[in-house]
């Protein structure tokens, strides 16, 4: 994911050549170290197991407002992700809004 820093966010992306949107980025980094994960942030909720606040670890999937955004944890009160149109993909540090977590 951290390859990709700078992509431009485009909604249904998956791609480092068409851009990204926030399940599309899990979904293709996942997919460079052979593992799949659904290009949907409802999709991908239900498929992994649930991490309580206090375990998150750098590789799990996070949510806000309500499962309709989405990021993966790097560590250090941060995440990656493809924040929304006319922004590219980057690091966060806003975990204080985070609402879920997941891992693989």
């Amino acid at each position: 994911a951290m390859e990709q820093l700078g992509v431009p966010y485009v909604w249904g992306g998956a791609s480092p050549s068409g851009g990204f949107d926030c399940s599309g980025l899990a979904s293709y980094a996942y997919a460079q170290v052979g593992k799949s994960v659904p290009h949907y942030t409802v999709s991908i909720w239900n498929a992994f197991p649930k991490i309580p606040a206090g375990q998150l670890a750098a590789g799990d999937l996070v949510f806000f407002r309500n499962l309709g955004h989405m990021g993966i944890y790097i560590g250090g009160g941060q995440y990656i992700h493809a924040p929304q149109p006319g922004d590219v993909v980057r690091i966060a540090s806003n975990m204080g809004m985070w609402q879920a977590a997941c891992r693989y």
